[in-house]
C-alpha cells in the first residue's frame, strides 16, 4: 500500500508496527560498521509533510487496526521538534487508534530537543526510543566513528528517561574487535548501570559488505572476534551489569546464543546459558551459521 524507498529497516520488536517513513536514510551515516544507508537512493533526506499526510491517508482508508506506529527510517528524531509534533498529530488524527509511536534516535538527536518539548511529544503518542549507542567504550567510539562519547550518550539517556519516555538501548558484540573486547564490555556495562534504560538488547557486529571500512578504523586490520570470544565478551558486560529493571534481549538475527530476561532478577540465569555455552556447546541451542540471515 505503501511506497517505500528500500531498504527499510526496523528493530525486531515493531514487526506488528507500522512502518511509516518520515526520513529516509540516516543524517549522520558515518559509523564504519554500518552499511545500512550507503546505497545511493538512501541519501538522507526528510519526506515532506504531504507525502506522510497520505500515507496515513492510505492506511486509515484501509481500515486495518493500527495500534502501534515506527518512524522510519534510521534518524527520524534528527527532525526539528515541530516537525515530530506535527506528525505525532497527524497521527493521531488518522489513525486514533494508535497507542505508541516509536523511532530510532542518535543520543545527539537529543540536544536540539528541551525538555518540555519531549515532554510534549511523549504526551502525543511517541513513548519509546531505541538508541543506538553501541558501546560504552570512548576508544570504540572514537574508532567507528560514531560521533559520540560515554558522556553524551548518558547525557541523552538520562534526558529520554526525565520526559517519560522509555528507552531500549542497543550495545553491539564484538565491535570493539579482539583487541578492544573487554573495555568496550566494561565501559558498556558502565554506561548502562548509569542510565538504567527500561530494555536493552544486543546485537553481534557484522559486515555483509566487507571489512574495508572497519580494516581502515583499526589501524589496518579488524579483528572479529570469534564465537567462543564474542560469548566471553557477553560474560564480562552481563557480569558487571548492575541493572534494576531492564528487559534485555539478546535474539536479533545476528546472535548466536538467545538471551532473554529480566536484569537484575536473572542475571545468574542469563551468567550461568553464557557459561554452558561456553564450556558445553553442544548441549545448547546455538544458531548455526546458516541460521543467522540478516
Amino acid at each position: 500500500m505503501l511506497n517505500y524507498i528500500e531498504p527499510v529497516f526496523r528493530p525486531p520488536s515493531e514487526w506488528k508496527s507500522l512502518i511509516l517513513q518520515v526520513t529516509n536514510g540516516c543524517s549522520w551515516n558515518q559509523c564504519s560498521f554500518c552499511d545500512m544507508y550507503t546505497a545511493s537512493q538512501k541519501r538522507f533526506r526528510a519526506q515532506k509533510i504531504d507525502k506522510v499526510e497520505q500515507d496515513l491517508i492510505k492506511v486509515s482508508s484501509s481500515q486495518a487496526h493500527i495500534s502501534r506506529v515506527f518512524l522510519a527510517d534510521g534518524d527520524a528524531m534528527t527532525l526539528p521538534f515541530a516537525r515530530l509534533e506535527e506528525i505525532c498529530l497527524l497521527i493521531k488524527k488518522y489513525l486514533p487508534s494508535v497507542t505508541r509511536i516509536s523511532s530510532y534516535c542518535l543520543p545527539r538527536n537529543i540536544n536540539n530537543k528541551t525538555p518540555e518539548q519531549l515532554r510534549r511529544l511523549r504526551e502525543l503518542g511517541l513513548t519509546l526510543l531505541y538508541i543506538g549507542c553501541e558501546s560504552g567504550d570512548d576508544e570504540v567510539l572514537k574508532r567507528i566513528k560514531k560521533g559520540e562519547t560515554f558522556a553524551s550518550s548518558l547525557a541523552a539517556l538520562q534526558k529520554i528517561k526525565a520526559a517519560g519516555i522509555k528507552s531500549s538501548v542497543m550495545i553491539l558484540n564484538g565491535l570493539g574487535g579482539v583487541s578492544l573486547s573487554r573495555q568496550h564490555a566494561l565501559q558498556s556495562a558502565k554506561l548502562m548501570n548509569a542510565a538504567q534504560p527500561e530494555f536493552l538488547s544486543t546485537l553481534v557486529v557484522t559486515l555483509p559488505l566487507g571489512t574495508e571500512r572497519m580494516d581502515e578504523a583499526f589501524d589496518g586490520h579488524f579483528q572479529l572476534p570469534n564465537q567462543m570470544q564474542l560469548f566471553e565478551e557477553m560474560q564480562i558486560l552481563l557480569s558487571h551489569l548492575e541493572l534494576e529493571k531492564t528487559i534485555f534481549r539478546s535474539d536479533h538475527a545476528s546472535n548466536y546464543l538467545v538471551l532473554k530476561g529480566v536484569l537484575g532478577k536473572d542475571k545468574a540465569s542469563l551468567l550461568s546459558q553464557v557459561e554452558a555455552a561456553m564450556n558445553t556447546p553442544e548441549r545448547i541451542q546455538l544458531r548455526q551459521e546458516w541460521q543467522r540471515g540478516l
